[in-house]
């Protein structure tokens, strides 16, 4: 656990061993039967959670009948938007299976039914998915990984004075001080909670300056990085028909919705599926940050990172009921899915106990609070510095 004990900067200095199992003595080491993906299977989540969110979806259309005051509708509107959103989530890890080809044999159904579910949900498949692919690719490489890639530590800092810093790079970089006070954190942790998605998804936030398939960050500018532009240059030529694909799908979507708020009314739409759709932005970004943002968690200059060593720098957390039954266990086996990613997600626990003994230390868990953790490390853990073993590792405020 991170110590929030200390206001000075300190160096994270893991005892962590640097040998670690390659890819195919891991490999062997899983069940043949873990690697076995099932329609049938996949799709009976599916439509568990699409029939629990039809449920929800009545019960809101009820409520939107009952004239209660606002003491009663108050909280009626956030319990229901709040168990929506965990739902809306588990659609989206459905479809982030797809997008890895963990949900079938069959990468035509794959692609139909990870379109499907992200466009009910505002998420253009396509794009996410190959931008995505490359984070698997490059997961903690300091230049080319495409999420969550930390500042290095300041060149130049004068004791005692904060960092200069935008608010937009506070947000979406954890750019954040000894300097910021308890509630100014606060706050911009709310604002990377409920606005992260959204601008990752249009200008490319937090993703390498060598992340881009033409030219570098520094030199593309932001309106080029969007996963809406199949121009973008975030995307190759071969993938551009698949963008505009997945913009297809947001249009109907959001079409669907304009002829919901005409019958429901503007307000009542917005409660119905604008809140639970804040509530699941809130829990991807979570997941996201927590996966890669731990003490232990390493990042790699371009000569010193192997797929190995990025895989091996996310994390196991825990988040009990919701995190195994409804989230699809995306929090607690994360670790084997970034080595692995097309083995399922129900099969994700028994891969992870069969490599735990070879990675040994290597592994990293964290089986605390997910949302202390979410607080403690979005506070604390600003920027990475050269430890002068080849990695780049946190230090802590």
């Amino acid at each position: 656990m991170v110590s929030t004990t200390s206001t000075t900067t300190q160096t994270i200095q893991s005892s962590k061993p640097t040998k670690i199992p390659d890819v195919q003595t891991l490999r062997d080491a899983i069940p043949a039967k873990c690697f076995q993906r099932s329609l049938l299977r996949s799709s009976s989540y599916v439509a568990r959670d699409l029939a629990v969110v039809s449920a929800l979806f009545f019960s809101a259309v009820e409520l939107t009948k009952l004239d209660l005051p606002p003491i009663l509708a108050i909280p009626a509107w956030g319990l229901y938007s709040f168990v929506t959103g965990l739902f809306f989530t588990g659609l989206w890890i459905l479809a982030h299976e797809c997008g890895h080809d963990a949900f079938s044999s069959h990468t035509t159904v794959n692609a139909t039914v990870g379109w499907v579910l992200h466009s009910m949900l505002l998420v253009p498949f396509f794009s996410w998915k190959f931008s995505h692919s490359r984070h698997h690719r490059y997961a903690n490489h300091i230049e080319k990984d495409t999420v969550f890639v930390p500042h290095r530590k300041p060149k130049v800092q004068i004791a005692g004075e904060a960092e200069p810093s935008s608010i937009l790079s506070k947000i979406l970089h954890r750019d954040h001080t000894a300097a910021d006070s308890p509630i100014v954190s606060f706050i911009t942790l709310v604002a990377h909670q409920l606005l992260g998605w959204q601008v990752y998804i249009l200008i490319n936030a937090s993703a390498g300056v060598g992340s881009l398939t033409k030219g570098s960050r520094k030199e593309s500018p932001r309106y080029k990085q969007s996963h809406l532009d199949p121009t973008a240059h975030i995307f190759t030529s071969s993938e551009q028909p698949f963008i505009l694909l997945s913009d297809i799908g947001l249009v109907i979507t959001l079409c669907v919705l304009y002829q919901v708020s005409k019958s429901f009314g503007v307000v009542n739409t917005c409660l119905i599926y604008g809140l639970p759709y804040l509530w699941m932005n809130h829990w991807i970004i979570a997941i996201t940050y927590l996966h890669h943002t731990h003490p232990d968690a390493a990042h790699y200059e371009a000569e010193n990172w192997t797929y190995a060593k990025g895989a091996l720098s996310t994390i196991d957390r825990e988040f009990g009921f919701i995190g195994r039954h409804i989230f699809h266990g995306i929090i607690e086996y994360h670790v084997v899915h970034h080595i692995f990613p097309r083995i399922p997600f129900y099969h994700a626990e028994e891969a992870t106990h069969a490599i735990a003994p070879l990675l040994g230390r290597n592994y990293i868990e964290q089986r605390t609070n997910f949302l202390a953790d979410l607080w403690l490390t979005f506070s604390k853990l600003n920027y990475v510095e050269d430890d002068k073993n080849g990695r780049l590792v946190w230090a802590i405020n």
